[in-house]
C-alpha cells in the first residue's frame, strides 16, 4: 500500500511543478517599474499605467514597455530589445543610452532621445507634446509622422532615411547626416 502512495506522489510532482515553474519564470512577468531601477540587469521592464519609471545605468536584456499615461526617464541605459510606448505621458532616453532594437513612441505625449545609439529605427507617430531628437546615432531610419506638437531634429547621424510627413507644425532643426534620403518635411534638415 505504501508503495502505491509513493508512486502516486511521484506522479503528481511533475504536475505540481509546472505551475511553479511558470510562476517563477522571469520572462512571464517583466520587471514592473514604479520609481527607480539603478545599475543592475533585468530581463524586461514594464512601466505600468500612470506610473513614472527612472532607469539609471540599467541593463535591460529584452524590451521596455511604457503603458498608458506612464512616463519613462532612461539615463545611460543598455536595452537589448525595443523601447515601446503607446498612449504614454512621456519618454526620455539620454546620456549615451544604447537601444539594441528600435524606439517606437506612438499616440501619446512627449518624447526625447538625446545622445543615444539605436540599432534599429526611431519612430515618433501621432504624438501630441514636444519631441526632440538630438545627437543620436541611428543605424536604421528616423520616421516622424502625424505628430501635433513641436519637433526638433538636430545633428543626428542616420544610416537609413530621415522621413517626416503630416506633422503640424513641421519639424525644425538641421545638421543631420543621413546616408539614405531626407524626405518630405525633413528634406532640408
Amino acid at each position: 500500500m505504501r508503495s502505491m502512495r509513493s508512486i502516486r506522489s511521484l506522479l503528481l510532482l511533475p504536475a505540481l511543478a509546472v505551475p511553479l515553474l511558470v510562476a517563477c519564470d522571469p520572462t512571464a512577468n517583466p520587471e514592473s517599474c514604479r520609481g527607480t531601477i539603478g545599475a543592475r540587469t533585468v530581463e524586461k521592464v514594464n512601466v505600468p499605467q500612470g506610473a513614472t519609471c527612472r532607469l539609471e545605468g540599467t541593463r535591460v536584456q529584452g524590451n521596455v514597455f511604457v503603458r498608458s499615461n506612464a512616463t519613462l526617464v532612461a539615463t545611460g541605459v543598455r536595452v537589448g530589445g525595443n523601447v515601446q510606448a503607446e498612449n504614454h505621458a512621456g519618454v526620455r532616453i539620454t546620456n549615451a543610452s544604447r537601444v539594441g532594437g528600435s524606439i517606437q513612441v506612438k499616440q501619446g505625449g512627449g518624447a526625447t532621445s538625446i545622445g543615444s545609439t539605436v540599432t534599429g529605427d526611431i519612430q515618433y507617430d501621432a504624438n501630441n507634446r514636444a519631441m526632440n531628437l538630438d545627437r543620436n546615432v541611428v543605424n536604421g531610419s528616423i520616421q516622424v509622422v502625424g505628430n501635433r506638437a513641436s519637433i526638433s531634429i538636430t545633428s543626428n547621424r542616420v544610416d537609413g532615411n530621415l522621413q517626416c510627413k503630416e506633422n503640424r507644425p513641421a519639424p525644425t532643426g538641421g545638421g543631420n547626416v543621413v546616408q539614405g534620403n531626407k524626405e518630405d518635411q525633413c528634406s532640408r534638415l
